[in-house]
């Protein structure tokens, strides 16, 4: 395969990518095992921890859009056809304005039950709609429907990663898997 090296996002990039991905994954695993919210529930065990996943992948989220304002972005492999450009760029677009509004809607939905939500279990947050708010119990169940949007997305990434890979085999994937350079090569 040719040298992609031109084309490979950098560490920070990376590390963003891969450590949203895994607290996705965390916080999928979380919703879904927690219990119920219903009137009375109270946040504490999973629900707590559901919460606090939220918080830092909104923080993650955040920090990552403030990089890739601040640095440029790998060109695509010249290969991939313009059609598919586009398409990745509105859904990349996509993946980040759903990783912030879904866990946005579950704060609101949070602050209007008077749950207190905190960054890192200690920093206090402040509520994004008062106790009670009708608007705030209405986005719990936006947050729930648009969490299955944002998975679906999210396969729909992975497979396209795939399709990339093994389809067109063009080194898009790649840009996210940087090679080892084998030091006894690089001394030639």
């Amino acid at each position: 395969m040719r040298n992609l090296s031109a084309s490979v996002y950098n560490a920070p990039a990376r590390v963003f990518h891969w450590l949203t991905a895994a607290l996705l994954l965390l916080q999928y695993l979380l919703a879904w095992t927690m219990p119920d919210v219903h009137r009375d529930t109270k946040p504490i065990g999973l629900i707590a921890w559901h919460l606090g996943v939220g918080m830092v992948i909104i923080l993650l989220v955040v920090l990552r859009l403030l990089w890739r304002s601040t640095h440029d972005v790998p060109p695509e492999p010249g290969t991939v056809p313009p059609v598919l450009r586009i398409v990745a760029r509105f859904t990349h677009w996509l993946l980040y304005i759903l990783l912030l509004a879904v866990p946005l809607m579950g704060w609101a939905n949070a602050s209007s039950r008077g749950w207190p939500v905190t960054l890192f279990a200690f920093m206090p947050m402040p509520p994004l709609s008062p106790a009670g708010s009708s608007i705030g119990h209405a986005l719990g169940d936006w947050h729930r429907n648009i969490a299955w949007v944002l998975l679906a997305l999210v396969a729909l990434h992975v497979g396209a990663a795939l399709f990339h890979r093994f389809v067109l085999r063009d080194g898009t994937l790649e840009r996210m898997f940087p090679a080892r350079r084998n030091p006894a090569s690089s001394k030639r």
